[in-house]
């Protein structure tokens, strides 16, 4: 049987004949859609994720581009610590007081003396089971001073924090691209349409990534890593979408011969 299944797939390949959806059994199918749908709930929760993390930087409420341009390239008027003490962060802060000794020492030089004195015992108490890296390398270390100096004076993300940053999104979700496009060339469609769909979010993710370094030093930038990241995010959401529909519900009539 095995022999037969290997015959049959060098067969097809030398007559343009390739595998689609009709081909796969229901165990394979319920397998591709459990992993789809757990892939876009992951990226949704990862979008809530994203926008709490980034979301006040401005001193305002909700997620604006000026907050991305504060979390890359910083800014002069406030911090990166400030605007987060002043917004986001405000409400995990068991003493509201603490908010005023926070940004007094900001504006004082953020110098280590009093940081250990003062302001480590409140970070420790408060913020660092989250803004921990083997908790979450993406959100800035508040475990030592080194870390916190980085967030507590004027400027953005720094260079070290960046490469860090995205040498792990560029692995992981590569890998997740990756296996989602895989099932999506079993899809039924028009070749050079699938071939350009499956390129476009790895093409998007490596612009949004190169994007972060750019915004550093030129704000204006953070319009592109808006709109890769949406375009990454939309393109991977097709595929799934597209992908989960002919699983099921497409009634294909013609013989494919495409790749």
């Amino acid at each position: 049987m095995a022999e037969s299944y290997i015959n049959r797939t060098e067969s097809d390949r030398r007559t343009g004949v390739y595998r689609r959806f009709r081909d796969i059994s229901i165990s394979e199918r319920i397998l591709n859609t459990a992993f789809l749908l757990t892939i876009g709930i992951g990226y949704l929760v990862a979008l809530a994720n994203m926008y709490y993390t980034h979301q006040g930087r401005d001193g305002k409420a909700g997620l604006s581009i000026d907050d991305v341009m504060i979390n890359y390239h910083g800014s002069h008027d406030q911090t990166r610590l400030g605007s987060a003490i002043k917004g986001i962060m405000e409400p995990n802060l068991k003493y509201k007081s603490d908010k005023d000794v926070i940004l007094q020492w900001i504006q004082n030089g953020a110098e280590e003396a009093e940081y250990n004195e003062r302001i480590a015992p409140i970070l420790n108490r408060d913020c660092i089971k989250c803004h921990t890296p083997a908790v979450n390398p993406s959100l800035p270390d508040l475990t030592h001073y080194a870390g916190v100096a980085q967030v507590a004076h004027a400027g953005g993300a720094t260079l070290p924090f960046l490469i860090r940053v995205s040498h792990i999104h560029l692995f992981g979700i590569a890998f997740i691209l990756y296996f989602i496009g895989k099932i999506f060339l079993l899809c039924d469609m028009n070749v050079i349409v699938k071939r350009i769909a499956v390129v476009i979010p790895f093409a998007a993710m490596l612009l949004d990534v190169m994007s972060w370094f750019v915004t550093k030093s030129f704000p204006a930038f953070a319009y592109v890593v808006v709109a890769s990241g949406a375009l990454m995010g939309l393109s991977m959401g097709m595929q799934i979408l597209v992908s989960v529909y002919q699983m099921w519900f497409y009634s294909e009539t013609k013989s494919g011969s495409q790749n």
